[in-house]
């Protein structure tokens, strides 16, 4: 089986994002820290190159797969930010349609900008996503 290329590193996420060049992109990415670091009581880490994540944990996967994960997580791209929940829990879908506009595949929420959706429902999202994750995993 390959290994998994996402994988919590030392790098500074304050650094990594404060060195987003769009100004609009990168004060969303501080208000979404912010929001996950509220909701996970945990500092904001770096998986990977790119994605800032929160809290850790030993995910296992249907198959059997385990490995550490993180709680929530968001990723600036270039087309926008990407935001990574449990693909289900409880109220999910409605929480989905009241969102506003986005695109969504199983676990990841594309948002372009925080002015186009409604916050607090994504404050609900990332919410009811980590609780389901606290469930879902063992703490590391």
């Amino acid at each position: 089986m390959a290994e998994i290329k996402t994988k919590l590193t030392k790098s500074s996420a304050s650094k990594f994002l404060d060195a987003i060049q769009d100004d609009q992109v990168r004060k969303d990415c501080w208000i979404l820290a912010n929001m996950m670091e509220k909701a996970t009581r945990a500092k904001p880490r770096m998986w990977g190159g790119r994605i800032v994540g929160f809290g850790s944990c030993r995910y296992t996967y249907p198959n059997g797969r385990e490995m550490d994960w993180m709680l929530v997580a968001f990723a600036p791209r270039k087309q926008n930010i990407a935001v990574y929940t449990l693909p289900e829990f409880p109220g999910r879908q409605q929480l989905m349609e009241k969102l506003g506009k986005h695109s969504a595949g199983k676990s990841c929420i594309n948002i372009r900008r925080l002015s186009d959706i409604h916050l607090p429902t994504l404050q609900k999202l990332v919410q009811a996503s980590v609780a389901g994750m606290r469930k879902a995993c063992r703490s590391v």
